[in-house]
């Protein structure tokens, strides 16, 4: 059952237009009457995917994902129905009620809830100890002498992790449990007791997409050894690592804007950036680089820039990075910072026009292992580097930019390109197949499980458009109850057709159809948006239309019925009174297909033929001979 009521759901999609919302995910560009772009759900360099402001509705003709507003968001962000109706209707002011649920769906969701309202409670806590608390003195030193103010601290929400005894106090007067705690990731069930993740420690919330925290990172403020610069939340129910990027939410405008995404290594520089007004900049958490990166980032952009420290391990970031982003299709440039620079710290000293320029005069990620190479007289050297970077180029899916990229190497390093050429080709040909199952597999593994649509009768599928699409034609369909109950036993799909002229959504309102959609099981609905006539324009006269569908359904029917009793009469074991009633029953349907005002011209592979003769040739009607040679 639908767990907010269909009044409610027809209320929010009313109030989205789903051209706007998918405009704040996608570029994209008029074509005729619709929009265009990208599709974000399957690789293309051609866009397919169409959005229809009319009907309310988006449609890819690549990967044949289709909906409403809501199935956009469900699908894109990976949420739930509720969650995406819910996050809509936020956006358009509207309250959301639900009903009665399933009863471990509502446990798992009143869990989620209670985790998101923990969240919001622990960023308050440390964040209002950031700004007040005595015993963090040194968190807001070390705030200020890293520049950032007291502005920048409330707008990220940045705030300070106690010791143990003094976090300890505060959830008992909250009333907080371990059990909570650990599934928020705040601690850990230990033999000793609860293990806190955070413990003095600069703490920056961790947003999803769309602002809630769900998570938090844990910058050190004490240099010890023994533990990392940053610590995470764990995974937990709100919280997968591979997922999230820090500040995407803010940023995801300016990469649109940009059309390239900036990738810092750590928070601080993010947020040094976007408070200078570069406004596409992000981080990973932590330097590995997950293929879920590569794919979220693919969403917005096709350019991605690198700017990590120019240590050890930020250049071993920097070729995690390369391949994970250019084994998914997105260029790579990458940023050279001297020598013991981050963002924060040289816009600092030089300025934001500076770090600008130093944005612009990024290169490629071949241009950066050529500069740490150095010197490549010796042969050896200069043999692992080639072999090296060929199968650095051989990842690179775009077969423009990876010519271009090998004609620019080799110049580089004054090797013929052909050379250069052939030692990608067998970098190439030695990854494809554990490469190409790699890639396949994670493919396989981002996309959610689709049902199998309901078997659906090319007929009684373009009598469903017409019905969704024009209120004539739905009104001369609810008449024909008579013919449509005879066609259920022959021709898949009328189940369909006959539950949208029981719920009679109004073809005029785009929400009304939308919510009419969202409440069919899944095969039925993916059976609807699979039909090729639901994304074509209404005719000009529908109810002419179905008149005609219906009598070549009817047709079709009566013919499979007519095949089915040939094949039984044709039994031997048939008794005389039976065989009477299906000689009966032939007669009666050749007398209706006689009467039908038209003739299903079909392929199916059991229409029987037509019993009609085929007319005579001219020259043979009229005695002539053919006196054409062979």
């Amino acid at each position: 059952m639908p767990q907010i009521p269909r009044e409610t759901v027809e209320q929010v999609l009313s109030a989205t237009d789903i051209v706007d919302l998918i405009g704040q995910y996608l570029p994209l560009k008029r074509a005729g009457t619709r929009f265009q772009a990208l599709c974000p759900f399957h690789n293309e360099k051609t866009p397919s995917f169409s959005i229809d402001p009319v009907r309310q509705f988006f449609h890819c003709f690549g990967c044949k994902k289709s909906g409403d507003a809501i199935t956009f968001v469900r699908e894109y962000e990976g949420l739930p129905f509720t969650d995406a109706v819910r996050k809509l209707g936020e956006r358009a002011g509207i309250t959301i009620e639900e009903r009665e649920l399933d009863p471990r769906e509502e446990a798992e969701r009143r869990r989620r809830g209670q985790l998101l309202d923990l969240h919001r409670k622990l960023t308050t806590y440390y964040h209002e100890l950031l700004l007040e608390a005595p015993e963090a003195a040194h968190a807001r030193a070390y705030l200020k002498d890293r520049g950032f103010t007291r502005e920048t601290a409330e707008k990220w929400r940045i705030g300070w992790a106690p010791t143990k005894p003094l976090f300890i106090q505060w959830a008992k007067q909250e009333g907080l449990r371990g059990r909570d705690l650990a599934d928020a990731g705040i601690v850990k069930k230990t033999e000793r007791g609860l293990y806190f993740y955070f413990r003095n420690r600069l703490m920056f919330p961790i947003a999803n997409d769309y602002g809630d925290v769900i998570g938090f990172s844990g910058r050190q403020l004490d240099d010890n050894p023994r533990e990392g610069k940053y610590v995470n939340t764990p995974e937990t129910q709100l919280f997968k690592k591979s997922n999230v990027l820090f500040g995407l939410d803010k940023a995801r405008k300016g990469i649109l804007d940009q059309k390239a995404v900036l990738i810092c290594e750590g928070q601080i520089d993010a947020i040094a950036c976007q408070e200078q007004g570069i406004a596409h900049a992000i981080a990973p958490l932590g330097t590995a680089f997950p293929d879920q990166h590569a794919r979220t980032l693919r969403r917005y952009t096709k350019t991605a820039i690198l700017c990590f420290d120019s240590d050890t391990a930020g250049n071993k970031a920097v070729e995690s990075a390369f391949l994970t982003l250019a084994g998914d299709g997105i260029a790579v440039k990458v940023v050279s910072m001297p020598e013991g620079e981050d963002p924060d710290s040289f816009i600092k000293a030089n300025g934001v026009d500076a770090f600008r320029t130093l944005l612009d005069r990024a290169g490629s990620f071949f241009d950066f292992r050529l500069r740490l190479a150095g010197d490549l007289s010796d042969p050896l050297q200069r043999s692992t580097f080639i072999e090296e970077s060929a199968a650095q180029l051989a990842v690179i899916r775009d077969d423009v930019s990876r010519e271009t990229l090998i004609q620019h190497l080799a110049t580089r390093l004054r090797i013929g390109a052909p050379d250069l050429q052939a030692a990608v080709g067998r970098a190439r040909q030695a990854a494809r197949n554990p490469r190409r199952r790699r890639f396949e597999d994670r493919e396989a593994k981002a996309a959610p499980a689709v049902a199998d649509p309901t078997p659906l009768d090319r007929r009684i599928g373009a009598l469903c458009s017409l019905a969704l699409h024009s209120a004539e034609a739905r009104d001369w369909l609810g008449e024909q109850f008579e013919t449509l109950h005879e066609l259920k036993d022959q021709l898949d799909g009328v189940g369909i057709l006959q539950a949208i002229l029981s719920s009679r959504p109004d073809p005029a309102s785009p929400a009304s159809v939308n919510t009419f959609l969202a409440e069919l099981p899944e095969p039925d609905r993916l059976a609807l948006l699979s039909e090729p006539s639901f994304n074509e324009p209404l005719a000009d006269d529908p109810v002419g239309g179905a008149t005609q569908t219906l009598a070549d359904a009817s047709a079709l029917a009566l013919e499979k019925e007519d095949a089915h009793i040939k094949a039984a009469l044709n039994d031997p074991t048939l008794g005389v009174e039976e065989a009477a009633k299906l000689f009966q029953r032939a007669k009666e349907i050749a007398e209706l297909l006689a009467g039908l005002p038209a003739r299903a011209l079909t392929n199916d592979r059991f229409t029987p033929r037509s019993r009609r003769r085929e007319a005579r040739k001219p020259w043979k009607k009229e005695g002539f001979r053919d006196e054409r040679k062979p």
